[in-house]
């Protein structure tokens, strides 16, 4: 094929890419605007607009900034974090089925916040999380080393998700024993482990927003290395890939994204899991488009989740990490029977 007949096609496949990613902008659009206006108190689009731009002090104006905006940030935050970690770790392992909580991140993260209640007396979420991240980050750095015994060049996907497996047993193994010792330890955990944004301050969503920031920078750095991980590691080697170094780049995003989201939302199931199968008929293997569309599609999938255990369960609400499970189980068992999971 001339490279006269190669370039229309390139930019229809480029045009193609950035409609879809137009599309995926404006979904997230809608579900942040129902996000705010949709609860046990329905809030009018012009009274949402004018507490967001123009409060005045009314019921209303506090519903919107002090509850609704809160939430609805934290959730852009933590769907952009599970979609882009799901999507890199799919990538990495190059095993369809692989989740961001792998690498031990979420196991981790709930060990540490059990262990911070009974030792120390941890009794806020401001300090539950501290601890949930610094937990997620030492079980992900235990894994990779795990990984790297007896191996060379670094970790193999095989010894990572061997690794993670073993760690995510042995911590949860612990942290159950942990909680029969402590009430309050179990009321958290049980709370924790359904998943939830709501009752999360505007602190909160500082608190994570740098890590997510960090990880997020580091994922699209790491998506050239990951295309070329994709044709094999040999070829990667010929293109000038420094493999150890994809890979423990791709392990730390993975890390910052899913340790600040698992410890300021709890375990959010099948966001990570089942985002990068919707979003790559759509990009294709290309990850430089396919890690931004799970990102996308994971933050409106979490909103909207979020919206609907508000609209079911009214005038209470089910926990956005209950919807997501009962949502996407039984949509990701019709996706594989529907057609084989995209070889990776």
């Amino acid at each position: 094929m001339t490279a006269t007949a190669v370039a229309p096609r390139l930019h229809d496949l480029h045009r193609r890419r950035l409609v879809v990613l137009t599309a995926l902008l404006a979904a997230l659009g809608v579900a942040v605007v129902l996000s705010i206006t949709i609860g046990a108190k329905a809030v009018p689009l012009h009274d949402a607009w004018r507490a967001l731009t123009d409060p005045t002090g009314t019921e209303n104006d506090i519903v919107i900034r002090s509850l609704r905006l809160p939430r609805t940030a934290l959730g852009v935050l933590a769907g952009l974090a599970l979609g882009v970690a799901g999507a890199l770790m799919q990538g990495h392992t190059r095993n369809p089925l692989a989740d961001p909580g792998l690498l031990g991140v979420t196991q981790g993260a709930a060990f540490a916040m059990v262990s911070s209640i009974i030792l120390l007396g941890a009794q806020s979420v401001f300090a539950y999380i501290w601890f949930g991240l610094a937990g997620a980050l030492l079980a992900s750095v235990g894994v990779f080393a795990l990984g790297m015994v007896g191996g060379r060049g670094g970790p193999t996907p095989v010894t990572l998700a061997l690794a993670g497996t073993a760690v995510s047993a042995f911590l949860y193994a612990l942290t159950s024993a942990i909680v029969l010792l402590d009430e309050q330890a179990m009321d958290v955990f049980r709370f924790w482990q359904a998943g939830s944004i709501a009752a999360r301050g505007s602190d909160v969503v500082w608190q994570v927003l740098p890590f997510i920031a960090a990880g997020l920078v580091l994922a699209m750095a790491n998506t050239p290395g990951l295309n070329a991980l994709s044709l094999g590691e040999d070829v990667a080697r010929g293109l000038g890939q420094n493999i150890a170094l994809t890979r423990a780049v791709g392990v730390t995003a993975v890390t910052l994204l899913t340790g600040a989201s698992v410890a300021a939302c709890g375990a959010l199931a099948f966001v990570g899991l089942l985002v990068p199968h919707l979003t790559r008929p759509l990009s294709g293997t290309d990850h430089r488009w396919l890690v931004p569309y799970s990102g996308l599609a994971g933050a409106a999938l979490l909103l909207l989740a979020d919206v609907i255990g508000r609209v079911v369960a009214h005038p209470g609400e089910l926990e956005v990490g209950v919807v997501l499970a009962l949502v996407g189980a039984p949509f990701f068992v019709a996706l594989v029977r529907r057609r084989k999971p995209v070889r990776l």
